[in-house]
């Protein structure tokens, strides 16, 4: 099967502050803030929706196609990807730019100040889709480069490719009518359950709405789990309980690499949801969003732990 994820490549620069940014701003001078927080040291991670979604397929057994774009600092995380038997073939590289950035700089009250720069995301990456295999492809758009979103969904939709569409940080700069355009083109919507909100406030569907357009809607909701809804029912998947959270960055798109996974072996929508949810279980445990790792054994231990066999 080819497992086809656009998105973003980007390098997350992560620095904490000790102590607290609001110490050092004076509420009278908010108008003409000038100031400098030195750190205790800086920690590039990689990530991006696109390669954290090709990792977590990875460590499931899967070898996704990255349709993204990347900076002439491209070589590190290459080097990872290739580590991990992830193909690069198909991320085009912006040599005038740096690739997508954002430099998060954390207080002791986890308080966050954040840059980002796309960089090289503000380009499309223009991939030929031509030689896929409809009845062989599967594919998920996730938040990147907008007209990538837009164009490849498309070309999902025209060719017959079954598709996800994750629009979720990207919903600010969606024109409301495109965005209800580019969901009706897809075969699955999967956001957060704030993010629902932003979709439905955007085009003004409500969920019955939406899914006259798209056959099923995949909404997660933290702690609480996440919904699986079609036009016959809303089922529930809950979380698997972790005692040892420590960073929630990075789980949407390690449940989204689990959902394909049970996609691309056949399963109920409502297993590849449980799936989904054991590979967030293993992100929130680790600092970063590729950091995590499980061999599959320990995967379909947990999955049985917490949700029985398939189809039992």
């Amino acid at each position: 099967m080819d497992i086809l994820v656009s998105g973003s490549m980007a390098y997350d620069r992560i620095m904490d502050f000790p102590g607290r940014f609001s110490d050092h701003i004076m509420p009278d001078k908010i108008h003409m803030i000038n100031v400098s927080f030195t750190v205790n040291g800086l920690k590039e991670n990689l990530g991006g929706t696109a390669g954290n979604i090709a990792y977590v397929l990875s460590l499931l057994g899967e070898k996704a196609r990255i349709l993204a774009t990347m900076g002439h600092d491209y070589h590190q995380y290459f080097q990872w990807l290739e580590e991990k038997g992830i193909g690069t073939g198909d991320i085009r590289i912006i040599n005038e730019e740096l690739t997508a950035s954002a430099y998060i700089t954390t207080d002791e009250g986890d308080n966050q100040i954040t840059g980002f720069n796309p960089g090289a995301m503000k380009f499309p990456s223009l991939c030929d889709l031509t030689k896929a295999t409809p009845a062989d492809c599967l594919a998920i758009v996730a938040p990147g480069n907008l007209q990538d979103m837009a164009d490849y969904t498309k070309a999902y939709h025209e060719n017959g490719i079954f598709s996800i569409f994750d629009p979720g940080q990207s919903l600010p700069i969606w024109d409301a009518k495109d965005l209800a355009n580019t969901i009706s083109m897809s075969n699955m919507l999967v956001s957060n359950d704030y993010e629902l909100g932003l979709i439905q406030n955007a085009t003004g569907l409500s969920e019955d709405r939406l899914l006259e357009s798209v056959g099923t809607i995949v909404t997660t909701k933290a702690e609480h789990g996440c919904d699986v809804t079609t036009a016959a029912r809303t089922l529930t998947v809950p979380v698997v309980p972790t005692p040892g959270v420590v960073d929630p960055t990075g789980a949407g798109d390690a449940f989204r690499g689990g959902l394909i996974k049970g996609l691309v072996e056949g399963h109920s929508v409502e297993r590849a949801a449980q799936m989904g949810t054991v590979c967030a279980h293993y992100a929130v445990q680790k600092y970063g969003t590729q950091e995590y790792h499980f061999t599959i054994d320990e995967f379909n231990t947990t999955l049985e732990q917490n949700f029985g066999k398939a189809n039992s």
